[in-house]
């Protein structure tokens, strides 16, 4: 994006009309967390309806498949080291999913990474003791880590438009910064996505039911049986379809989200 010019956040119709409802909007007015609410799907519309019309648009495709890539192939190191502490996993990943990169969508991802090891070590308080010694302890167990992986996509969605909506309000209503209508909408819309994402844990589970067995999954899983070596490949072979439906390109599968409020 470059350093000396301010980006002035994504325009078109759609994104005009969703920085115009919040610059009417006003947290002590009637209804204001559901009007918060309706700003919010009118963003993730806008995202949604920018990126089927060009994939390419803010390179946000590209780097969350690098950026779940790259994840997936850290889950199977993380199942045998564990770490100490968030703030541990959080340095670690950040780099190492996230990369260097300077556009809008590298911060956004490295935002998303930060983001999500955060919620779902508050999601388990048995971390903080437990992992105590990382390696030591075994490791995280695997349905953390499928949490974190699912939680990751949908932070990606929200953090980048935190980052739009942070924008329009400096722009259009400064008054609202002491508000955080940005971090609230970010929270609103990686909630909104977060059952989007394929868990790698439950797709391996169908895989070994012979009644529910997962064509895709089996292919990938094949004779192995060690959680290690499955569930990395099964994540890794996710990837495309967690992106696609959290970026609104698999649209079958989200059409509930589509007849959201306008």
């Amino acid at each position: 994006m470059g350093t000396s010019t301010r980006w002035r956040g994504p325009s078109g119709d759609r994104w005009s009309s969703a920085a115009g409802r919040l610059a009417r909007w006003r947290e002590d007015s009637r209804n204001a967390d559901q009007r918060l609410e309706e700003i919010a799907a009118d963003q993730l519309r806008a995202l949604h309806e920018t990126l089927r019309a060009d994939r390419s648009a803010f390179g946000l495709y590209d780097a969350t498949r690098a950026a779940g890539e790259k994840l997936a192939g850290a889950l199977g190191p993380l199942a045998a080291e564990g770490a100490e502490s968030a703030d541990a996993l959080v340095a670690r990943l950040v780099p190492e999913v996230g990369g260097d990169g300077g556009t809008l969508a590298d911060a956004a991802v490295r935002r998303a990474v930060a983001a999500a090891v955060r919620e779902v070590w508050d999601r388990h308080p048995e971390l903080d003791g437990a992992l105590d010694g990382g390696a030591a302890r075994g490791g995280f167990a695997w349905d953390i880590l499928c949490d974190l992986y699912q939680v990751f996509f949908a932070d990606v969605v929200g953090e980048f438009l935190r980052s739009v909506v942070a924008e329009h309000v400096k722009l259009a209503v400064p008054v609202l910064i002491v508000t955080d209508p940005e971090g609230r909408i970010a929270d609103w819309v990686a909630e909104k996505t977060v059952d989007l994402v394929p868990n790698p844990c439950e797709v391996a589970a169908e895989a070994t039911d012979p009644a529910e067995a997962v064509d895709t999954a089996q292919s990938v899983v094949g004779g192995a049986q060690d959680p290690s070596a499955v569930l990395p490949r099964i994540a890794e072979s996710l990837v495309p379809r967690a992106v696609g439906r959290v970026l609104g390109l698999i649209t079958d599968e989200i059409a509930g989200e589509e007849g959201a409020a306008a």
